[in-house]
């Protein structure tokens, strides 16, 4: 009995981790913080996957998502130009 008040308690702190990490990747004002909420989402839902004992899929989510999406995301934002304002330098 106690192991299984464990693993609700890891799937609803994990659900609560993903659920703010999707939020906060919704209403990040920065792009660099909406990816950190992203991957706190991710890592979240791997983690429920691992409680699930599906190890394969939350290997592919990890490797996946989390390697080759937010890299290609990443270099998107970093090739993107903003406009440096003078305020920026005080």
């Amino acid at each position: 009995m106690p192991a299984s008040l464990l693993e609700e308690f890891a799937f609803a702190l994990l659900a609560l981790l993903a659920i703010a990490g999707a939020f906060g990747t919704i209403y990040a004002k920065r792009v660099a913080h909406s990816m950190l909420y992203l991957i706190f989402c991710f890592l979240a839902v791997a983690g429920v996957f691992l409680l699930t004992g599906a190890e394969l899929l939350a290997a592919i989510q990890i490797l996946v998502y989390l390697g080759s999406v937010l890299l290609v995301v990443l270099f998107g934002v970093m090739l993107t130009r903003r406009q440096i304002q003078e305020e920026d330098f005080e």
